[in-house]
């Protein structure tokens, strides 16, 4: 199961047009953590790692029900964390 929701990938890619950076140059790669024996839908988490290809620079974010990682990506790239 997919834990990144649609409106939260097209969130992510304006950040990153705002920011005038490009899509190619970024990769997600999202990890389940969810605990199989529960059948609850707010149980669902994981986490997202986000790699800038261009500085090898990367990040890790909560992901699942209530969770704001494309603020926290934001923030990042306001602070410069995945280089200028």
């Amino acid at each position: 199961m997919r834990l990144i929701e649609q409106d939260e990938k097209d969130d992510f890619l304006a950040v990153l047009k705002r920011f005038k950076l490009s899509e190619d140059d970024f990769v997600l790669v999202e990890t389940d953590t969810t605990d199989p024996k529960t059948d609850e839908i707010l149980a669902l988490s994981g986490f997202v790692v986000i790699t800038r290809k261009s500085t090898k620079l990367k990040a890790q974010y909560p992901i699942g029900d209530g969770s704001r990682w494309v603020e926290e990506f934001e923030r990042d790239l306001e602070a410069h964390l995945f280089g200028r």
